[in-house]
């Protein structure tokens, strides 16, 4: 299940917009300021933030050049839902790399699309990165001597590009425990004893 974190101090609306897209299967949560959005994704990351961009002290703007400038939510996609409807606050918006930009009123239906398009796209691009990154391997063959899954292979390509367990867990929408699993049995296949031994059998260091 998705989570999706509500940014808003219009508490009317996070309870509606809470109960509609619950209503989609997603589970979400609601935070009235960006102080309190920033706590709680160091704490839970979720899946997507949708945000209003006008509130008292730090504003929207504000916590997405936060997001953008740590490594561990850079991949958080972000959409505005706000008032501010100039041409010039959703060129801003994208500047800052927003993911998509509603001006209210708006049409809950529309956001639902933009929700569903903007979590297709990144299955996709995790599929084509994930493909593409087996050429990290220096041997090709040792891929299908091990006989792994296609769970695992995912897992492998991320730990051999350096990701930890958590990073891993976001990716591949996983729980931690369960990437804690998969490295276990990727050590177990390939008889190595830690990440270490196995980044260097795959990727041919001596």
């Amino acid at each position: 299940m998705k989570k999706i974190l509500l940014v808003d101090d219009d508490q009317n609306l996070c309870i509606l917009l809470s109960s509609y897209l619950v209503s989609f299967n997603f589970s979400v949560d609601s935070v009235n300021n960006i102080h309190n959005a920033l706590a709680y994704i160091r704490n839970d990351c979720p899946d997507l933030v949708i945000s209003d961009i006008m509130m008292q002290d730090l504003n929207g703007y504000d916590l997405i050049k936060f997001l953008k400038l740590n490594n561990l939510y850079i991949h958080i996609p972000i959409i505005f839902l706000t008032a501010k409807g100039m041409t010039s606050d959703r060129i801003k918006g994208y500047n800052l790399g927003c993911n998509a930009y509603l001006t209210k009123p708006f049409d809950p239906k529309e956001l639902i699309a933009i929700i569903y398009n903007i979590f297709n796209q990144i299955q996709l691009l995790q599929k084509t990165v994930l493909v593409s990154n087996y050429n990290f391997v220096s041997d090709p063959n040792l891929l299908k001597s091990f006989k792994l899954t296609r769970r695992e292979k995912s897992v492998l390509t991320l730990v051999l590009q350096g990701y930890m367990n958590k990073e891993i867990a976001i990716s591949l929408d996983v729980s931690k425990r369960n990437v804690e699993k998969y490295v276990s049995r990727l050590l177990n296949k390939t008889n190595t004893r830690n990440r270490i031994e196995l980044i260097r059998l795959f990727l041919g260091y001596s």
